[in-house]
């Protein structure tokens, strides 16, 4: 259970890299050339995988690769909907909670076996 811990927990921290990397140019250097938004994106995802590497090979040791996935996407949905409404300033909606309750479906279905 410890590794699933360590695990979760710096895909926490890759996937907050990792939202800023993909979304935040679209606020903070709109104006701005794609090229040179690429390039800061870029430095943003290295502290992205310099969690995610490490986030995965220790949580292979607990869980299979689909499993990874889907902690990885539950995760992420977790980060970006704050990040999308307090840092983006985008309205918060229903169909984040309908993605949420998908995303729960698919968790019992990659963890099913380890439950009964």
């Amino acid at each position: 259970m410890n590794a699933i811990l360590t695990s979760a927990g710096l895909l926490v921290c890759s996937n907050v890299f990792m939202t800023f990397a993909w979304y935040a140019h679209l606020k903070e250097l709109n104006g701005r050339h794609w090229l040179l938004a690429a390039l800061v994106s870029w430095g943003v995802a290295l502290f992205e995988y310099l969690f995610q590497v490490p986030a995965n090979r220790i949580g292979y040791t607990a869980l299979s690769v689909g499993q990874l996935k889907i902690i990885q996407e539950v995760i992420a949905l977790s980060v970006f909907v704050p990040f999308s409404v307090y840092y983006m300033k985008e309205p918060l909606k229903l169909d984040y909670l309908w993605a949420g309750l998908c995303l729960l479906g698919a968790v019992y279905f990659m963890f099913r076996s380890k439950l009964g």
